[in-house]
């Protein structure tokens, strides 16, 4: 059982030295493709919302 957590957990450091992690200007870039993404479709399905609330209101 030991060893095959130790197996395991080895494999797993290999693994992890093999990712190319993104340096500190593609990471800046990235969150801030995400925020904007995250912010501009907020905005839609609050005018989505908005309405249909007011469809709603009018036909009740």
């Amino acid at each position: 059982m030991v060893a095959k957590i130790k197996k395991f957990v080895g494999d797993v450091v290999a693994e992890m030295k093999k990712v190319a992690w993104p340096n500190k200007e593609q990471l800046k870039e990235s969150t801030t493709v995400v925020v904007v993404v995250s912010l501009i479709l907020t905005l839609i399905v609050f005018v989505i919302d908005q309405v249909m609330t007011f469809a709603m209101k009018a036909v009740y």
